[in-house]
């Protein structure tokens, strides 16, 4: 706001020069809009982010202070996609920083997170084989990571068990009604930070 034409005028024995007038612009320098903290699952495609700035048209520099993300340590222009890695059992997070810059003018640095969630394992019971009507044991599941849930299907609800459920299988009475053997196959998926890992099955036989 204070680009303009000034006039400037100089005085000396109270005689006054003519004006010499110039143009002054005062370039802004550019701002980015906050961008949010993100978290994805580990093995997803992290979309491309494509920043805005005020001006528009600035120029992007970005870093990236942890690469095994999946992303590039630096860059400039808009942030690619990448696929997002997670080799361990905890979170990871890095921070991306974006500098803009337009006019030879550099704005202040704008920097936000991004989480990479890791993929839970599950543990099931060995298949095993029951009498009907005796009490089938509760089936406990376990996990590489703390904290994961689990959700469960069941293949044949006439051995007494419900369609699903969340968390271990609960105890039941094993029902046979037929003359023949019959089988279930228990299927379960772990679940972390909104992140499934790969299902795991196991089968109950029912005499």
């Amino acid at each position: 706001n204070m680009s303009g034409n000034y006039a400037v005028t100089a005085t000396l024995n109270s005689c006054v020069s003519t004006s010499l007038i110039f143009d002054l612009k005062v370039n802004p320098s550019p701002t980015l809009g906050i961008q949010q903290n993100q978290s994805y699952c580990t093995g997803t495609q992290v979309p491309q982010y494509i920043f805005n700035s005020t001006p528009p048209g600035a120029t992007i520099s970005w870093t990236n202070s942890n690469p095994a993300i999946g992303l590039p340590a630096n860059g400039n222009g808009n942030l690619p996609a990448f696929t997002a890695v997670n080799n361990t059992s905890n979170p990871t997070s890095a921070n991306i920083t974006v500098i803009p810059s337009l006019n030879g003018c550099i704005g202040l640095p704008m920097t936000y997170s991004i989480t990479i969630n890791p993929k839970p394992f599950v543990s099931v019971p060995p298949n095993f084989s029951i009498c009907a009507g005796t009490l089938v044991p509760a089936s406990s599941f376990l996990s590489n990571i703390s904290g994961t849930s689990f959700i469960w299907t069941n293949s044949n609800t006439s051995i007494g068990l419900p369609t699903s459920g969340i968390g271990n299988v609960p105890s039941f009475n094993a029902i046979n009604n037929t003359s023949s053997i019959i089988q279930t196959e228990i299927t379960v998926t772990p679940t972390l930070n909104g992140c499934p890992g790969p299902s795991s099955s196991y089968t109950i036989t029912i005499k």
